[in-house]
């Protein structure tokens, strides 16, 4: 948190009252921001995630956000009230990146469209996996988990075994995006190559290791891997 949080001026304190506490979707937008030139919530969050992209989790801040956007930080406290507020926003924006498709005769089809589209998605915005655990009200997020539940339930999963169903495909995509997210962010293929040697060099430690061939990119792709998983998933739905 930076220190403009710290000591907020006194239209920062009265922003920041004019809503209350929780998460941004249950908060109303005043009347002052919605008429506020030049600044809107859609920029903000633009903004927002062309940082997010840029310099990850970390370098997002509200002042580096008032900077991009050449507006003062107080006039960002008129739209969004805590950082948190604008990564729930950019989660939202990035999951209206993924394609909504017709609802089809087949209830898998719909559910590999659209599980696929979310992985893209966030593989797109590497920073985007690591903050799904967050409660997602926004609208993008909630019109895809309707589909989704939807496409379940044309499949005859109802329940208990729906929700159990959502959440091992929501988590599935969402372990495999941030796996595979932080696995090409923080290793480069020398050092790949390196943790492969260090399994096929120890085959008495490791024998089942090798034979599967654990963390050896050139026998599958992610892609083919992702695939298989969500194919297992579906065929035990």
């Amino acid at each position: 948190m930076t220190a403009e949080f710290d000591h907020p001026s006194r239209e920062e304190r009265a922003a920041r009252r004019s809503r209350d506490a929780g998460s941004v979707w249950l908060q109303e937008e005043s009347a002052r921001s919605r008429r506020t030139p030049p600044l809107s919530r859609e920029r903000i969050v633009a903004a927002a995630v062309e940082l997010l992209d840029e310099h990850g989790l970390d370098g997002l801040t509200m002042r580096r956000l008032a900077q991009r956007l050449d507006v003062t930080s107080t006039a960002l406290y008129w739209h969004v009230r805590t950082k948190d507020d604008v990564l729930d926003l950019a989660v939202d924006r990035i999951f209206g990146d993924v394609r909504l498709p017709d609802a089809s005769g087949n209830w898998r089809d719909d559910v590999r469209v659209l599980i696929r589209g979310w992985r893209e998605a966030m593989l797109h915005h590497p920073w985007a996996p690591g903050l799904i655990g967050r409660p997602l009200l926004g609208p993008n997020v909630l019109e895809r988990t309707e589909f989704l539940q939807a496409a379940l339930v044309r499949g005859g999963i109802r329940g208990v075994q729906l929700t159990v169903t959502t959440h091992l495909l929501a988590n599935y995509v969402i372990g495999a995006a941030l796996t595979e997210a932080t696995w090409r962010r923080t290793t480069d293929p020398q050092e790949r190559a390196e943790a492969r040697r260090r399994i096929t060099g120890n085959r008495d430690a490791y024998p089942t290791l090798n034979t599967s061939g654990h963390l050896d990119g050139t026998q599958w792709s992610d892609d083919d891997v992702f695939e298989r998983g969500l194919e297992v998933i579906l065929a035990t739905a």
